[in-house]
């Protein structure tokens, strides 16, 4: 809805170094401040182009004046819609300290169509210097007289700490800089009153996920897949010459990036500056690591270095000392691989892309409620909600890292971090050795079973793979269920081995092979293959066929002993349809799998002519992967279970799409997606919907479609969904191992009376939380096979919001 107060002139700018979603986050705020009823505005180049300001004669307000004359529900979107007319990369003036030379102008005002297309683009489109002159108060006056004179009063601001804390010097010196303008006759008594209070805003962009107070900073998601992508293909010519490769990644202060590739790819070792090695030889307790591993046949070797890495003593270890050390101790050919700035291209990822959309539209409603008491916020994410932090307190906490490493206090330095940093390196040292001693006595070991049940999904393998190791470590047994419950009954039954999974982390489906058969086949021929095989617990890693199989189980321990023991479910599924949890392995895989087909469609439709692109995606009869895709695509329609799908809607989606087609620069063609989920409805199909808007098309635009049907399900798993495997397959062993220890004996009558022990493991914000079976059935929506509510179906008006819907119709 529109503001009805004083119309707001709102910038965005980015700054320091680049990092994929900086685009994403221009985009959000731009149709964010127009959709407030704001003027928006970008700074070129940083603080440096905030400095520069605009050169005189050069025009600054608007290049053209709307050509249409399609009439619209918010007049502030149609007076916004043409700024720059694409040219906003094209003018500016001035030699920046990088040797570029810009012409014409450097704050520029844009519209609602400048900024079509930039969120599958990577680094940032509107540049980024690093600027020494506004770290001068010079400087920052400069930056103040060009915001006064052309009436910007909020500024939204997306870089690292360095930056944050530029933005947060300029609004507590903003009333002294507005003063000493007004003294130096620079600017009116009006003017000093009318910008008298500086708005501030900031966004964190930084690959390293450096920042405090905040899950992840935007850029990190994708800076990691880069480094998974690179260490994967690695992996193949490493085992081929039976080579050890060093892997040199980014990160001066923070090991994130670092841990979380080491996680993901299954790598020997890890060295990180905020958990140097503890031993005083380090290199002694790596090649002894390294050498088990090779003792038992495996053919490659992979440690990931942090570019800050450091022994205990705060000696830098360098990747080529490293290399030194592993071909002198341990006689490998050993190859260093450093990465550099590979890792900040390429385009974002699915998460680079959502992120920063909720960020920068709260981003512009802090913004408009900001007051002269309130403090500079920066957003951040905790979850999957978005969460205003004040701006200092974050920074501080981030530079108070910085000193605890300086200081060598490194129990300090990873309190500061995340709990999820602390919980995945201790993830990591559980899952990437091979003690030759078990941890745990004979009495306490556990045969544990491990199975896959209903549709494959990224992750599974992963998961599997840190059952296995950890099982290994602490002295239990991981027995493979192949087939799910039908190989139950087939005796599909093995002893993994601690080599076998090796090469699981990066495997897309399901190595165990899985179906969808239920347990209630045949329970009692089921329960007596859980006594024939001793098992003492058994974890479920699926959809909803593996929810379902537990709560089946659980109520069938009335009558089976056997299925007294510990009983796990693991989501695992693309349709994120299991109740309660909001992230199940899968679903980042498959909507990183829908992103790359949709942006290839979009570029086919919009290079041969104005093209609608109708998509069809799985999911049943959630909408999860649909909405979010859509979010993450730029879809301009999507269509959901949940919602449906109704004939008046489908006539406003036709006059929607004719008018806005109606608005685009002639001679520019545009293709556009509209996702819709298998499931939406059963009479309006996607082949009626795409000849429907065919039909009505006519000479404004075409139409097909696309199914991408099962390529959803397959793939290379996600980064995201191969540390989310590693971090949730542990806490599935920790809960066994303590109901193990409840439950001693496979005839003890205690045991049916812990109904606790069969639960399904949820992600809940930033926690992990356990929820037993009976609970579990009171937030199903059984007859749909999902939960009664999702939390991502409020994401549907914000699609419609970024693509102007409610205005155009």
């Amino acid at each position: 809805m529109a503001s009805t107060g004083p119309r707001m002139k709102l910038a965005v700018l980015t700054s320091g170094g680049d990092s994929a979603g900086m685009n994403a986050v221009v985009r959000a705020v731009v149709r964010a401040g127009i959709n407030q009823g704001c003027e928006t505005w970008v700074v070129r180049e940083g603080y440096e182009g905030l400095v520069r300001g605009n050169i005189e004669g050069f025009q600054t307000g608007p290049s053209r004046q709307p050509h249409t004359e399609v009439k619209v529900k918010n007049p502030n979107l149609l007076d916004n819609l043409g700024f720059g007319d694409g040219e906003l990369l094209k003018d500016g003036t001035g030699d920046l300290p990088s040797g570029r030379t810009l012409k014409g102008r450097y704050i520029v005002r844009v519209g609602w169509d400048d900024v079509r297309g930039w969120m599958g683009e990577g680094g940032t489109l509107i540049g980024t210097a690093r600027s020494k002159t506004f770290r001068t108060e010079e400087g920052r006056l400069a930056a103040a007289f060009n915001m006064v004179k052309e009436g910007i009063d909020a500024l939204v601001v997306c870089g690292g700490d360095g930056s944050l804390t530029g933005a947060d010097v300029f609004r507590s010196e903003w009333p002294k800089l507005i003063a000493t303008l007004k003294d130096q006759g620079k600017i009116s008594a009006e003017q000093a009153e009318e910008h008298g209070h500086l708005r501030i805003v900031g966004l964190v962009g930084s690959i390293d996920n450096d920042m405090s107070l905040t899950d992840l900073t935007i850029g990190a998601p994708t800076a990691l897949h880069r480094i998974c992508e690179s260490i994967d293909n690695i992996n193949s010519t490493a085992s081929s010459h039976s080579r050890a490769f060093v892997v040199e990644v980014m990160g001066r202060h923070c090991g994130w990036l670092a841990l979380m590739a080491a996680v993901s790819s299954g790598a020997d070792y890890l060295l990180i500056p905020e958990s140097p090695p503890e031993e005083d030889s380090w290199e002694d307790a790596m090649c002894g690591k390294i050498h088990r591993h090779r003792d038992v046949g495996k053919r490659k070797t992979i440690v990931l270095v942090a570019e800050g890495a450091c022994d205990k003593n705060l000696k830098p270890i360098r990747s080529d000392y490293v290399k030194e050390v592993l071909e002198q101790r341990l006689g490998l050919d050993t190859r260093v691989t450093t990465l550099g700035h590979v890792q900040r291209g390429g385009k974002p990822c699915a998460l680079d892309r959502i992120l920063p959309t909720l960020q920068g539209v709260e981003a512009v409603n802090a913004l408009l409620e900001s007051t002269p008491e309130t403090p500079s916020y920066m957003i951040g994410m905790c979850g999957n909600k978005v969460k205003r932090v004040p701006l200092m307190e974050a920074v501080a906490t981030t530079q108070a890292v910085a000193q605890a490493l300086k200081e060598k206090d490194f129990k300090r330095a990873m309190s500061l971090r995340d709990p999820e940093f602390v919980e995945c390196l201790e993830a990591f040292f559980a899952t990437s050795g091979l003690d030759r001693t078990p941890y745990l006595s004979p009495p306490q070991r556990m045969r544990v079973a491990i199975m896959h049940t209903g549709a494959p999904s990224g992750g599974m393998n992963a998961a599997t793979r840190a059952i296995v190791r950890y099982c290994f470590r602490m002295g239990h047994t991981a027995i493979a269920i192949q087939n799910g419950f039908l190989g139950l009954l087939d005796d599909s039954v093995y002893d993994f081995a601690w080599l076998s999974v090796d090469n699981w982390m990066a495997k897309g489906g399901s190595e165990l092979g899985t179906n969808r058969t239920l347990p209630d086949i045949d329970l009692g021929a089921i329960a007596a293959k859980f006594q024939q095989h001793s098992f003492d617990a058994l974890i479920m890693i699926g959809g909803f066929e593996a929810f379902t199989s537990l709560t089946i189980l659980e109520e069938g321990r009335k009558h089976y002993p056997a299925f007294r023991i510990p009983l796990v479910h693991l989501p695992a599924t693309i349709s994120n349809n299991v109740p309660v949890t909001q992230h199940s392995l899968g679903c980042d895989t498959s909507l990183n799998a829908l992103l790359e087909a949709c942006d290839a469609i979009k570029q086919s439709a919009q290079a041969s002519r104005n093209r609608v692109f109708v998509v069809e995606t799985q999911g049943g009869k959630c909408g999860y992967l649909a909405t979010m895709g859509a979010l993450a695509a730029g879809a301009v329609i999507v269509y959901t279970p949940e919602r449906g799908i109704k004939l008046d809607s489908l006539r406003d989606d036709v006059k929607y799409l004719k008018r806005r087609y109606a608005m685009d620069v002639k001679g520019r063609n545009e293709g556009r997606i509209v996702i819709r989920n298998e499931m939406s409805s059963h009479v309006y199909t996607t082949e009626m919907i795409t000849k429907m808007f065919k039909e009505e098309g006519g000479t404004q635009f075409d139409s097909r479609s696309a199914s991408l049907g099962h390529t959803l399900q397959g793939g290379i798993p996600s980064p995201i969904d191969r540390a989310r495997a590693v971090r949730l397959a542990l806490k599935c062993m920790a809960f066994v191992e303590e109901h193990h220890q409840l439950q001693p004996t496979s005839q003890s009558p205690v045991k049916q009376s812990v109904p606790e022990s069969a639960a399904v493991i949820t992600v809940q914000g930033s926690t992990v939380k356990w929820v037993p079976a009976y609970e579990m059935i009171h937030h199903a929506d059984v007859k749909n096979r999902k939960g009664k509510h999702g939390w991502w179906e409020e994401n549907v008006e914000l699609v419609e919001m970024m693509v102007a819907r409610p205005q155009i119709v």
